[in-house]
């Protein structure tokens, strides 16, 4: 940074600090680029956001960086917000159309009702016959602690772990690794895990209950 970069790749927390600092200066920025748009503005990170961009943006200026939002959903209010950063003419892509619940045509969707007494001892069964003993699983949950509880039950049969935010980032690195080359065949997770992750050898997804 101190010679000089042309791209940087960073959470709003890290660059805001660089800027408090004065060790980053962004008043010649060309493009910016704020991925998962919905989450950024919504979590909290709005107000940091602003702060990062008020240094590059003027209101209403023809020379304000090209902006570009991504997003896998987006909400109204997304688009509300977003304008604050758009030009008045701005261009909307959506690769999914009218299809909201667009889904490969290779994965097969399966919906099971049960107690959720029982939902450890079942999905223990599914992995048995959907993935088998060689197959590759990822298994969400709604909290830290019922991922920590599911991947020490003993209903599923295979080696397994687990990746929350509480895990330090160096053992998540090495948690992922060991699940890329099958040192273990299940891997528990929070939604920490469902945006980012890239591996294709995995046979099936369970969720253990319906995202909210």
């Amino acid at each position: 940074m101190r010679s000089g970069i042309d791209i940087l790749v960073g959470t709003p927390g890290r660059i805001k600090d660089h800027l408090q600092n004065g060790k980053l200066d962004l008043t010649k920025v060309k493009h910016v680029v704020l991925d998962e748009v919905d989450q950024m503005l919504d979590m909290g990170f709005a107000e940091q956001v602003e702060d990062i961009l008020r240094v590059a943006y003027k209101k209403d200026s023809e020379d304000n960086p090209q902006t570009l939002l991504f997003s896998a959903t987006c909400p109204h209010w997304v688009y509300d917000v977003a304008k604050k950063y758009m030009k008045s003419k701005y261009e909307q892509i959506d690769l999914i159309g009218k299809r909201t619940q667009k889904a490969a045509t290779t994965v097969e969707h399966l919906a099971i009702e049960c107690h959720w007494s029982q939902r450890a001892a079942v999905i223990g069964d599914v992995i048995q016959v959907y993935s088998g003993s060689h197959g590759r699983t990822i298994i969400f949950c709604e909290t830290k602690k019922e991922a920590n509880e599911l991947a020490l039950n003993a209903s599923i049969k295979q080696d397994c772990q687990s990746l929350h935010g509480d895990i330090p980032q160096k053992q998540r690195e090495i948690t992922l690794k060991g699940f890329r080359n099958g040192s273990f065949k299940v891997l528990v997770a929070t939604n920490v895990a469902a945006r980012g992750l890239d591996i294709p050898e995995v046979d099936l997804v369970v969720q253990s209950s319906p995202p909210k």
